[in-house]
């Protein structure tokens, strides 16, 4: 049991930290490619989008090990892992931005994004944990299938 507790917090971890790397290469490709301040939100919703897609993926298949029944189901659940990332995205951007506004700095706003990043995880692990990756109730199943 403990064994497997140190797998899924290693692999967890490294998650997070690819999705960072994805999310924080993203914002500053988009600014490097723009050469404007004012592309800071942008890059911001493009890291945000990319560091989503790939945390998707890596969790519904290595860390919840969750199978869909179709593509209609992968894409009410990738809606419902995008809504519980709404509570994690606020703590995430919150911390980026305040690290804007405190140093203004790419550096410390990127510093602000990782932190923000890795407290929003924790989070989202549970909120995943506890609402996304289970499997509906025999009652809801009955429930969806009739007309």
């Amino acid at each position: 049991m403990m064994k497997n507790h140190v797998r899924l917090v290693i692999l967890y971890s490294l998650f997070a930290g690819i999705a960072t790397a994805v999310n924080l290469g993203t914002q500053a490709l988009v600014v490097l490619w723009s050469h404007r301040a004012t592309m800071i939100m942008f890059s911001v919703l493009a890291g945000t989008a990319t560091g989503l897609a790939v945390k998707y993926w890596l969790d519904k298949h290595y860390i919840f090990r969750f199978v869909t029944r179709d593509l209609s189901h992968d894409g009410r659940l990738f809606v419902l892992y995008t809504t519980m990332g709404i509570i994690t995205t606020i703590i995430f951007w919150g911390t980026e931005f305040l690290f804007q506004h405190w140093y203004q700095t790419d550096a410390m706003r990127y510093t602000g994004g990782a932190l923000g990043l890795a407290v929003g995880y924790l989070v989202k692990y549970q909120l995943d944990k506890r609402f996304v990756f289970v499997e509906p109730s025999p009652a809801m199943t009955v429930r969806a299938n009739q007309p």
